[in-house]
Order: structure tokens, then C-alpha cells, then sequence
């Protein structure tokens, strides 16, 4: 018997990593799928009346062994690729995509589930058994339950092309990022460097079997490239090959992939009854319409803008004066920019990351998750790895009960996307009284060490571990019943405020002191970086926001309207981004031919929850910052109100629950320098 089709006989029920083939997920994954289907017909012809019990908690505990499987699948499929995982990849999919649709447009089923709905008010529900009822109900009705079978068969077939194209997409996209290279033999073209980063491009070359230095795509290549090498032209060169990824007349061309997934996306939308595929999202997010996410965009953007534009003309006069740049380009604006923080503040990352060993960092991260809500994280070797990098540990309480399983994969290699993410391989929820505990990881992209370097971070590779670290705790401190409610399964523009709460404390004196020691002498890091920290945490404040804004107004102009008259990509992206661009344009770059959030990942009309996120963070953490920022009374509500609660109850009244009231936007405004204090 497949080994996946069995629960594992490991400790914790981990994945025994070891001893899956490749081959044996495609062949696990078909066998779950008939199990499944014969559970869901159980379901459906079930002789008694419909009831929660016997209807809505039966769906939500079928197929449990399938979700762990691809689970792991598709983690690996991001954490650890090969080709013949990838063309797996596009195999499953489209039966995944077929099955999920089987459940959906099951008529029987859904006719038990829309009688259990129908009578939600004479039955003597939970609040957390009511929003499950919801979601399984509007699982249904929102993805084709109502439609007549003509239209059924048309949506089956958009899902199935759907889930093949996103697939495609971030295959194109991992592909380009592999096949570049820029490699360098002349010492004078590596002026500017950093020791940490010459060290790590001598090291890609000799993996490559190659003199000299070698940097990548990889943003522990990229961005310390971009940020520090003097010669203007291979910055230049190195700007425009990650610009054109997915851009290029080559088989990893992305634009008629684009084209096709938004089309696909409106006509899918359309079928179902709405306006957008836009509105088909938002309908289930805090922030219920386009209209509502243009509003606040526009607000923040006529709030960004001024400062972004004195910002810019501020950093245009200091590459004019310092190196006599008349024309301010792309590939220019991390370099000056940094030059322009080091006159200004005297602070630099070449100071700053002997104070950040990846180590320490991981120590500091974890000794405030003890400080705040009583987590301990303890090495554990007995839990297998899905590569020798990983490391894991067994979280517990202060009662030494197991709380989750946490993977942490820290560096870039071939096969692994680029970016930071968080992810589960088993989700908690509680079954026959006991509380399954889940495994949770995260997966970042840092410089490795080498022969003499441990991994030092910039400060905001440091921002990031916390980011991610955040959203795992969400994952490890959910406390519900139901799985599909549990930890991160929360609307996707609540969903990053753990993650982003918790990059405030990078700022924090009381913080840093917990884990910013010198590397090499263990001295602790000066009080004088830590205020320059916060005095530069709002430089440059104004363009990182319209840059985001940017990004969510792009994402949205995919999303709000009939696509059907886009034909061109670029020229599409150019007409948005005219509001929001500083630096002139380069027709050889797209932004939307390498923006897997959207085409990708999840966050098809949500990349605006970012931003939205912002501002309850920022909230959030005035009332840390008034109690105090270890203040475990807090932290208590914080992790009762929001970390455990997980989508068990509307976002807002979670967080009004936490807070005592509104989110204040001006938080946010205050915090990033673009309102007085």
C-alpha cells in the first residue's frame, strides 16, 4: 500500500519525506479522490434528514488523508521542484480542480446543505458551527451549485484551464530566475560590494564550476546587487533581466497567459452571477466592494503621493550632485537610495548585519514568542526534513504541552521560488475531543553561509523572518474546532495583520537587545544603530507606499472590469501605472509577467490587503506600545481575540473584541511620517 494513503507512523504524524517517490503522490492523490467521492455520496444519499451534524460537519471532515497529500504535494512544489514534480503538477491539478467541482455541483448535496442553511435559525448553533454553515453553504452557491447543467459543464471547464494556467505561470516564472546569470571576472566591476555579498557570488561560482563571481535572480543576490555595485550598467543589465522575466519571446513568455487567466476569471465571475471576478473576491473580504478598495487606495495614494514625489526629487538632486546622473532610472533607485540613508543616518546594512546572524535572529524571534504567549521551540531531530536545510522544531506551552510542529527553510537553491511564505502541512482542529495540533512552516530566501560567513541579514531580511513568523504564529496558536476555520483560514485582507503586528518589534530597543550581538564578539548592538533604526524606519516612506499602491491598483484593474478589450499587456500596465510611476518606463520590463501574487498565489483582487492590513497593524500595536510591548495582559487578548480565533467569526468583530474599537487609519499614517504626530 502507498504510504501516503495511510496516516504516518512518525512522530507527530509527520511526513516521512525519505520515503515518498514523486510518482507516488499522483497515484496516492487519484486513489484519495475515489475515497473520497464514495464518502461524499455517503453524504449526499444519507436516508436521514439533513442536520449540521450529519450534513455540514460530515463534508467538513471528508477527505481528510487528500488534503493531507496535497498538502505536501504542492509545499514540495514550491520548497523543493523538479521537472517531474512539475509535470505532475500540471497532471493533478486539473483532477483536483474536476473534484472539487464533483462536491460543488453535486445536487443532492448541496439540496441537504441548502436545507440545513434554510433552517439556521431554529437550530441552536455556535457562532463558530454558524460561520462553517455559511462557508459551506456559499461554497456551493458562490461556485455553481445554482446553475443549470449547460453552465455547470462551462464552469468545470474554466476551473480545470484555471488551475493549469496559474501552474504554468509560476513554472515560467521559476525558470526565468534560473536561467540568469551575470557573471564577472574584472575586480573593478565589483566596486561598491559588500564583503557578505562577493563572498556568496564566489561561492555561487564555484557551484556553477566557474572563475570569478556569479549573481542571480535570487534576492539575496539581486538585492544586495542592485544596492551597492557601483557600475551603473550592470546594474542596469541586472535590472532589466529580472524586469523582463516572463516578458521575453521565449517559451516562458507570460503575457497570453495573463491575458487568458483574466479573461477566464471574468467569464467565471460572470457565469456565477457577478459584476467582476472582483467582485465574486471581495464579496468575501472585509472590504466588500472594488468601489470600497478604490476608495481607500485613492485615499491613501492622495496621502502618499506629495511625500513620494519630494522623496524623489530629494534622491534625484543627490545622484545629480554625487555622481552627475541627469535622468533618474529604475536601476538607480536602491543604489542612491542607500547612499542617501548612509550620509543621512550613517547607517548601512554592511553595519548593521554582523548584529543579525540568521541564528540570533531565530533565538530573538523565538524568545518573544515566549515573552508574549509562552511558547518554547526545542530542536527536534526525530522529525524528518524535506531537505538537509530545514530545520525543525516541536513547540510547546509553559505546561510542556505540544502546541505545533514548525519547519523553518531558510535559503534559495534551484528549486525553490523566490520570496517568503508561509504554509501547513496539517491544520488544528478538534475531532472526537482531541485537539490535533498543527505543522506549520515557513519558507524565506536568505543568504546562505559560507566557508567563513555564518548568514548575516539585512535588516529588512530580519522584518521579513518576523513577517513570516507572524503568520505562523497564527497558524500554531489557532484553537478551533473545524479545520477549514482554523489558524490563517481567514479573509485575505485580515490574514497579514499577524504577520505585519509583529515586524514592529524589529524596532524596539527592549527587542533588539534580545537577539542584536555581534557575530564575531557578542557584543550587543549600539544604542546609537538601534535609534538610527527607528529614525530611518519612515526614510524613503512615500515611494514605498505608492509602490504598493501601484501594485494593488494594477492587481485591481485586472480584476474590476470586462478584460476583454486588453490586448496587450504592457500597454495595459502603462496606462495604470502613469499615476503612480516616478522613473521613467522601459518598454523591455512588465511587472505583470512576474506577479505571482495575483496570477499565482491567492491574491487575485486582494493585493490592496496589504495596505489594509497596515492600518490594523499599526493600530494594533499603539495599544502594545501603550501597555507596554511585552505586556503579557495584551498579548493574552491579542492571541484569544485574534491568533486562536481563526475565520471562526467575522474579522472586524474580532478585532473590535481586541481593540475596544474601530482601526484608526491615521495610525498608520502617523507611524509611516505622512501625518504629524
Amino acid at each position: 500500500m502507498n504510504i501516503l494513503n495511510r496516516p504516518f507512523n512518525t512522530p507527530y504524524h509527520t511526513p516521512p519525506f525519505s520515503k515518498i517517490k514523486t510518482p507516488m503522490y499522483g497515484e496516492a492523490i487519484l486513489e484519495e479522490i475515489e475515497k473520497t467521492k464514495k464518502e461524499i455520496q455517503a453524504i449526499a444519499e444519507n436516508p436521514e434528514n439533513p442536520d449540521f451534524k450529519n450534513t455540514i460537519e460530515a463534508l467538513e471532515y471528508s477527505g481528510e488523508q487528500l488534503e493531507v497529500i496535497t498538502s505536501i504535494f504542492f509545499n514540495l512544489n514550491n520548497a523543493e521542484t523538479n521537472k517531474e514534480m512539475q509535470q505532475l503538477a500540471q497532471e493533478i491539478s486539473p483532477a483536483l480542480s474536476e473534484f472539487a467541482n464533483d462536491i460543488r455541483l453535486n445536487e443532492k448535496l448541496f439540496e441537504r446543505v441548502k436545507a440545513v442553511y434554510e433552517s439556521r435559525a431554529a437550530l441552536d448553533l455556535t457562532p463558530e458551527q454558524s460561520m462553517l454553515l455559511e462557508k459551506k453553504y456559499k461554497s456551493f452557491s458562490r461556485n455553481g451549485a445554482n446553475l443549470p447543467e449547460e453552465k455547470k459543464k462551462e464552469l468545470r471547464a474554466i476551473d480545470k484551464e484555471l488551475s493549469k494556467l496559474s501552474l504554468k505561470f509560476g513554472e515560467n516564472d521559476l525558470a526565468e530566475t534560473n536561467s540568469y546569470e551575470l557573471h564577472i571576472t574584472a575586480e573593478k566591476d565589483l566596486e561598491g560590494l559588500p564583503d557578505f555579498a562577493l563572498e556568496a557570488a564566489e561561492e555561487e561560482a564555484k557551484n556553477r564550476d566557474k572563475e570569478g563571481w556569479v549573481f542571480t535572480l535570487n534576492y539575496p543576490s539581486y538585492i544586495p546587487f542592485m544596492t551597492y555595485a557601483k557600475n551603473r550598467e550592470l546594474r542596469k543589465k541586472m535590472h532589466l533581466a529580472f524586469g523582463s522575466k516572463g516578458f521575453q519571446e521565449n517559451d516562458h513568455n507570460n503575457t497570453e497567459i495573463i491575458l487568458r487567466i483574466v479573461n477566464l476569471r471574468h467569464q467565471r465571475a460572470q457565469l456565477l452571477g457577478y459584476k467582476s471576478h472582483a467582485h465574486f473576491i471581495l464579496e468575501e473580504r472585509m472590504a466588500k466592494t472594488p468601489e470600497e478598495v478604490n476608495h481607500f487606495l485613492e485615499e491613501l495614494l492622495e496621502k502618499a503621493r506629495p511625500a513620494a514625489k519630494r522623496e524623489f526629487s530629494q534622491l534625484s538632486s543627490f545622484a545629480r550632485e554625487t555622481d552627475g546622473i541627469d535622468h533618474l532610472e529604475k536601476w538607480d533607485g536602491a543604489y542612491y537610495t542607500e547612499k542617501l540613508k548612509q550620509k543621512l543616518f550613517d547607517l548601512d546594512d554592511e553595519k548593521l548585519k554582523p548584529y543579525f546572524k540568521l541564528e540570533h535572529v531565530i533565538d530573538g524571534v523565538f524568545a518573544i514568542a515566549e515573552k508574549l504567549f509562552g511558547l518554547r521551540f526545542v530542536p527536534a531531530e526525530d522529525i524528518e526534513k524535506y531537505h538537509e536545510d530545514v530545520r525543525t522544531y516541536k513547540v510547546t506551552d509553559h505546561e510542556n504541552q505540544l502546541v505545533a510542529v514548525f519547519y523553518a527553510d531558510f535559503h534559495p537553491r534551484k528549486g525553490k521560488r523566490n520570496g517568503a511564505w508561509m504554509t501547513s502541512y496539517k491544520p488544528q482542529y478538534i475531532k472526537n475531543e482531541e485537539n490535533s495540533r498543527p505543522h506549520i512552516s515557513i519558507v524565506c530566501n536568505f543568504t546562505k553561509p559560507t566557508g567563513t560567513t555564518p548568514s548575516l541579514l539585512t535588516f529588512n531580511e530580519v522584518t521579513t523572518l518576523f513577517h513570516e513568523f507572524g503568520h505562523a504564529l497564527h497558524g500554531m496558536l489557532a484553537n478551533t474546532t473545524y479545520p477549514s476555520l482554523s489558524g490563517t483560514s481567514v479573509y485575505w485582507d485580515f490574514v497579514e495583520l499577524p504577520s505585519q503586528v509583529l515586524e514592529n518589534w524589529c524596532y524596539e530597543k527592549a527587542a533588539l537587545e534580545l537577539f542584536a550581538k555581534h557575530y564575531k564578539t557578542g557584543e550587543m548592538i549600539p544604542m546609537e544603530y538601534i535609534t538610527k533604526i527607528k529614525e530611518s524606519s519612515t526614510f524613503m516612506e512615500g515611494m514605498q507606499t505608492l509602490r504598493q499602491i501601484s501594485f494593488g491598483l494594477l492587481d485591481m484593474s485586472w480584476h474590476e472590469k470586462d478584460p476583454a478589450n486588453i490586448t496587450e499587456v504592457k500597454a495595459h500596465e502603462r496606462e495604470v501605472f502613469k499615476r503612480t510611476d516616478l522613473y521613467p518606463d522601459r518598454p523591455e520590463t512588465c511587472m505583470s509577467t512576474a506577479f505571482s501574487h495575483i496570477f499565482q498565489g491567492g491574491y487575485s483582487a486582494g493585493y490592496y490587503s496589504y495596505k489594509w492590513a497596515e492600518v490594523l497593524d499599526a493600530d494594533a500595536f499603539e495599544l502594545f506600545l501603550e501597555k507596554g510591548i511585552f505586556d503579557r495582559d495584551t498579548a493574552k487578548s491579542f492571541k484569544e481575540h485574534i491568533l486562536s480565533q481563526g475565520g471562526t467569526q467575522d474579522p472586524m468583530v474580532l478585532y473590535k473584541r481586541f481593540r475596544g474599537k474601530d482601526p484608526q487609519p491615521d495610525a498608520l499614517l502617523r507611524r509611516a511620517g505622512l501625518l504629524e504626530k
